[in-house]
């Protein structure tokens, strides 16, 4: 099973990355799917060779660089790595954000282990990119659903972060109007919100940072 590329988002549409912090983002997504990876230290040996201690932070991309990186473009979009949406089956959606982009994942078990099923990710605008630590959180969160809504509609799924403090979008009073804003537009749906430790959250957190 292959998905068309428009649902791979920003992993399909990655190219040269410029900077050391881009391919440590990279390398953290993909160790996820490391057992599901052929060759995985053969394919990914040109990234952690520009992470080498002394080097400049600016990388310098290669060929091999250039043609690993769509080897395992190819291998992640494609099954094990992506699974067909079952409907009937329970959703978690997964949402990240850094200093310049919000990502969002959606997951559903297989075979005991969380699987992808539709990735997203976005540049923050230059408004967004001001907002405060916990509004693009939320930011992020709101994206993930609005993104993944025809497969969350009328069904409960969970919503899954690694910043804590999002928890009162559901339960609690949201500091401000835009959070608040963003409360009640949550409120057509049912979920739960659960807070997951920074380390689980790689799919997200690298579509965020590699916007």
């Amino acid at each position: 099973m292959t998905l068309g590329q428009n649902k791979l988002d920003k992993i399909l549409n990655l190219a040269v990355l410029a900077k050391k912090k881009d391919v440590r983002s990279l390398l953290g997504l993909l160790n996820y799917y490391r057992h599901f990876i052929p060759n995985f230290a053969a394919l990914t040996y040109p990234f952690s060779d520009l992470l080498v201690k002394g080097s400049p932070e600016k990388v310098q991309w290669s060929t091999r660089c250039d043609d690993s990186l769509r080897e395992i473009q190819r291998l992640l979009s494609s099954s094990p790595i992506l699974v067909i949406p079952y409907m009937r089956k329970h959703f978690i959606v997964r949402s990240d954000a850094s200093d310049r982009g919000i990502g969002a994942v959606l997951l559903q078990e297989k075979g005991g282990i969380l699987m992808p099923c539709r990735y997203a990710g976005r540049k923050l605008n230059r408004k967004e990119v001001r907002y405060s630590a916990v509004e693009r959180e939320a930011l992020a969160l709101v994206f993930g659903v609005t993104k993944f809504q025809r497969f969350l509609t009328f069904k409960h799924f969970t919503l899954q972060s690694d910043h804590k403090p999002l928890s009162y979008l559901k339960s609690g009073a949201p500091k401000n109007v835009r959070l608040m804003r963003w409360a009640l537009a949550l409120q057509e749906f049912s979920f739960d919100i659960v807070h997951i430790p920074g380390s689980d959250n790689v799919h997200a957190d690298a579509l965020s940072r590699l916007c």
